[in-house]
């Protein structure tokens, strides 16, 4: 299936039209700063969602190779972790600029920002420790357990944690809500273009995971035939 090109194009198509419609659909009137920063939905969350479903495809290949060493099961974790970090700094960028308008500042110290920013350097450790290491054997070993560790520091940094304490991002205690995820306020033309947006943007994820695979692979291959 990775081969074939009809996903390829329905990606294209999918984020073509989120790209299109996310600054044209109506949104409801809401009361405060929200106003068409909620148009950020499409964008932000989606890269969330992206990145874990991208880092969890990636502990499993760790999963995999701790279980049956196979330098392909090493190289598929290690890509598709890579293509996941590249989310994640997407998640943040965009978030800041929704906290900018929402907050007066793109980064004010918040329990979830600093949360999210935790998860992302432990992740960026992941490369570090991986860059320390000269056996490839060792390398590859370490770093599928290094890579369970950091996956499972995402729910209590990112998912958790947060959510316990005093926050002005959406979920966190004492806050209302997301109104761009809740039913009152989300329309149905909001769901039109937000349930593409999560499939269209992990999609493209998996694509450029995919490619950086192949491309690992071929480099692989060069050299052992070398």
């Amino acid at each position: 299936m990775i081969r074939k090109p009809w996903w390829k194009i329905l990606t294209f198509i999918i984020l073509m039209y989120v790209c299109t419609m996310g600054f044209l659909v109506d949104i409801p009137k809401l009361d405060g700063r929200l106003q068409h920063s909620v148009r950020n939905l499409f964008f932000h969350v989606p890269m969330w969602i992206s990145m874990m479903i991208l880092f969890s495809t990636s502990v499993v290949y760790a999963v995999l190779y701790l279980r049956k060493p196979n330098s392909t099961y090493d190289i598929y974790s290690l890509e598709f972790a890579r293509t996941g970090l590249i989310f994640s700094f997407m998640g943040l960028a965009t978030g800041s600029i929704w906290a900018n308008y929402q907050w007066g500042s793109p980064w004010s110290g918040d329990p979830k920002q600093n949360g999210a920013a935790i998860a992302v350097l432990i992740y960026c450790a992941y490369f570090v420790l991986r860059g320390s290491l000269n056996d490839d054997e060792k390398k590859a070993r370490i770093g599928a357990v290094y890579n369970i560790f950091a996956f499972f520091m995402l729910f209590p940094t990112i998912w958790i944690l947060p959510r316990l304490v005093e926050s002005l991002h959406p979920g966190g205690l004492g806050s209302e809500g997301n109104p761009g995820l809740n039913p009152n306020d989300t329309t149905s033309a909001m769901k039109m273009v937000m349930v593409p947006a999560f499939i269209g943007w992990s999609l493209l994820g998996v694509w450029i995971a995919t490619l950086r695979v192949r491309v690992a692979l071929l480099k692989e291959k060069q050299l052992n035939n070398e």
